[in-house]
C-alpha cells in the first residue's frame, strides 16, 4: 500500500461495496462489473487488452468504478487502465465513480503513466534520451521522468525538422513501423541524415506523437491534434492505428463534457496502448521483422556471427550501450574475415545457443522453447549484460519444468535462484519445500545445502514470524533462505498465532538435527574418498 499512503485508504477499503457475483466464464467487462477479481486476474494474465471497449464504447475500469469495486479497479489500474482526467475514458471513470474512495484511487493512479513493458520502456528512454525529443514531452508533462537512473542516450542517425523544430530518430525503428518510411529510406532518402519538411500544414505535435508511438507502443496526443494524426497515419500507411484514431475522433466529437465546459480540447489528451492494435502491428512483432533489414553491427560468439542493430542492443542493455557508444568501426574478431565490413564485437565464455536466445528476447520481449539446461547460463548472461528483465522471462519459461522435478533438482534451483536473485523461482522452491518439508528432510541433497547456507536468526526479535496484514507491503528483496523457509513453513503448519514462536523454535531445532546428520554424512564421504 506504500503507493497509496497519501490518499487515506485502508486495506478494508478494498472490499466490494456490493455483494460479489462470480462470473467464471465472463469477459473482462462482466468480471469488472461483478467485482470478480479471480476471473479478472485470469483474464489480465492471459493478455486481455485492459483498455478495450465493449459494444457500448465502455472500458472495464468504467464498470469497476460504477459498481464501487476498489479491488477490481486497482487491479485494472496496475495493469495499465487509463484513468487520467481530460482523456475520454478517464473522465468517464471519474464521473462514474460510486464514491469518494474510488475517486481517491483514480487520483492516486492518474499521475502515473500507464506501465510499459521492458522492451517498450527501453526504446522510449532511448527516444527521450535526446534533449530535442525530451524537451517537447516536458512542456506538457511536468511529472515526466525516466525510469532508469539516468537518461538513456544513443546517437540518432536521422533527424526530421518541422517548423524548424527537430525530432531525432533511428531509421531502423522507423522502417520497422512504417512501410512508407521504409520505402523512402530505400529510395529518396537513401544516404540522407536529415529531412526538412516545408509544409506549414504538417502538425509537429501529431508527427511527434506518431514517432514516439513507433518507439514505445504508447500514443499520447491532445484531442485537438487527432485529426492531423489521422492524415499522417494515412500517409505513413499505419492502417490499424489510423482506424483506431478515426474511431476515437468520433468519440471525442460526441462525448458529453458538460462538467468540463471550461476546458477546451487542447487540454484534453488521448492515450492509446499498443495492445489495442493487432499483434503483428505491435512493437515486438515489428522488431522481429527488423532482424532481416538494415543490419549495422555483428557479434561473434564461438564460431557464429550474429547480425544485429546497434540501437536495439544499446536500448536494451547498458553493457552494449557503453561498448557501442565508445567505439567506432571496430573489428575485434576480424581475423580470418578480411572482407568483413560491418563493425564486429566478439563475446567470450558464452554459448551461441544462449546468446541466440538472449537476442530473441532483446528484440521480442519473449522467449520460446527454453531448454532447462540453458536456464543457468541465461541467468548468468542476464547479469553479465545487465539485461535483468531477461531473468523473469527465463523464470516464466522454467516454472512448468520445476513442477515435475525431484527434490534434489529443486534444491539445486533454490541455490541458483538465490545466487542470481531470481525471486519467482526462489519463491516457488521455498513454497514447495515448506509444503513438503519432511520429504525434503529425508534427502541427502537438502541436508547438504543446509551446511552451505547462513544459519537462521536465533533471536526471536529478528524473525518475521508475524503474519502479514492484508494489503501490507510485500517484501521485494530476498533475505536469509532459512529464515524465509521457516516463515513459509509456519504459514503452512502454525495456524494459531500464540504458538508461532514456539513452532519456530521447534523448526530451528529440526534444522540443527538435520545439519548434524549432514556433517556426519560429509565426514563419512570424506573418509570413503581417502
Amino acid at each position: 500500500m506504500s503507493d497509496l499512503d497519501d490518499i487515506d485508504l485502508d486495506p478494508e477499503d478494498f472490499l466490494s461495496s456490493i455483494p460479489l457475483k462470480r462470473v467464471p466464464y465472463g469477459d473482462v467487462f462482466e468480471a469488472s462489473r461483478a467485482g470478480d477479481v479471480g476471473r479478472l486476474r485470469y483474464l489480465l494474465e492471459s493478455g486481455v487488452n485492459v483498455n478495450a471497449r465493449d459494444q457500448w464504447d465502455s472500458v472495464a475500469l468504467y464498470y469497476a468504478c460504477l459498481a464501487g469495486h476498489l479491488d477490481a479497479a486497482r487491479m485494472l489500474l496496475e495493469n495499465g487502465a487509463i484513468c487520467s482526467e481530460h482523456t475520454f475514458d478517464g473522465d468517464r471513470c471519474h464521473y462514474a465513480a460510486l464514491n469518494l474512495k474510488v475517486r481517491k484511487l483514480l487520483k492516486a493512479f492518474e499521475a502515473r503513466p500507464p506501465p510499459l513493458g521492458p522492451l517498450q520502456g527501453a526504446l522510449r528512454e532511448t527516444f527521450l534520451g535526446s534533449m530535442a525529443n525530451r524537451g517537447y514531452v516536458e512542456q506538457f508533462d511536468g511529472q515526466f521522468q525516466f525510469t532508469g537512473s539516468s537518461p538513456s542516450y544513443f546517437p540518432p542517425d536521422f533527424v526530421f525538422y518541422l517548423h524548424g523544430r527537430p525530432i531525432e530518430a533511428h531509421r531502423v525503428i522507423l522502417s520497422a513501423r512504417s512501410p512508407y518510411l521504409k520505402k523512402k529510406f530505400q529510395t529518396d532518402w537513401r544516404g540522407r541524415k536529415e529531412i526538412r519538411f516545408s509544409k506549414e500544414k504538417l502538425s509537429y505535435p501529431a508527427f511527434y506523437s506518431l514517432i514516439h508511438f513507433f518507439y514505445s507502443d504508447r500514443l499520447e496526443i491532445a484531442v485537438d491534434d487527432m485529426e492531423d494524426l489521422v492524415r499522417i497515419c494515412k500517409v505513413c500507411k499505419c492502417e490499424s492505428l489510423q482506424k483506431v484514431i478515426e474511431k476515437e475522433v468520433s468519440h471525442q466529437k460526441y462525448a458529453d463534457y458538460k462538467a468540463l465546459q471550461d476546458i477546451d480540447n487542447s487540454q484534453r489528451r488521448f492515450i492509446l496502448q499498443g495492445s489495442s492494435l493487432p499483434e503483428d502491428e505491435r512493437l515486438p512483432a515489428a522488431l522481429s521483422r527488423l532482424l532481416q533489414i538494415s543490419l549495422d553491427v555483428s557479434i561473434k560468439v564461438d564460431d557464429k556471427i550474429f547480425r544485429c542493430h546497434q540501437v536495439i542492443l544499446a536500448s536494451r542493455s547498458e553493457y552494449f550501450k557503453t561498448r557501442l557508444s565508445r567505439m567506432e568501426d571496430f573489428l575485434e574478431g576480424k581475423d580470418g574475415l578480411p572482407d568483413y565490413t560491418l563493425p564486429l564485437l566478439e563475446e567470450h565464455d558464452l554459448s551461441m545457443e544462449a546468446f541466440e536466445k538472449m537476442i530473441e528476447y532483446m528484440y521480442t520481449d519473449s522467449l520460446k522453447d527454453v531448454d532447462p539446461d540453458q536456464a543457468e547460463e541465461m541467468f548468468d548472461a542476464a547479469s553479465r549484460y545487465l539485461l535483468f528483465p531477461l531473468k523473469r522471462a527465463v523464470a516464466d519459461a522454467l516454472l512448468p519444468h520445476l513442477e515435475m522435478v525431484p527434490p534434489a533438482e529443486l534444491c539445486h534451483w533454490l541455490i541458483l535462484s538465490d545466487m542470481y536473485g531470481v525471486l519467482k523461482i526462489r519463491e516457488h522452491c521455498l513454497d514447495v519445500i515448506a509444503c513438503n518439508f519432511e520429504t525434503f528432510a529425508d534427502t541427502r541433497e537438502f541436508r547438504a545445502i543446509l551446511l552451505t547456507l547462513p544459519p537462521p536468526s536465533g533471536d526471536s526479535s529478528l524473525r518475521t514470524t508475524a503474519p502479514s496484514a492484508p494489503g501490507a507491503e510485500i517484501k521485494m528483496t530476498e533475505g536469509n533462505i532459512l529464515d524465509d523457509l521457516r516463515e513459509k513453513w509456519l504459514e503452512v503448519e502454525a495456524g494459531e498465532l500464540d504458538k508461532r514462536d514456539e513452532s519456530a523454535l521447534l523448526f530451528d531445532k529440526r534444522l540443527e538435527m538435520l545439519m548434524l546428520v549432514a556433517e556426519q554424512e560429509q565426514s563419512v564421504a570424506a573418509y570413503d574418498n581417502l
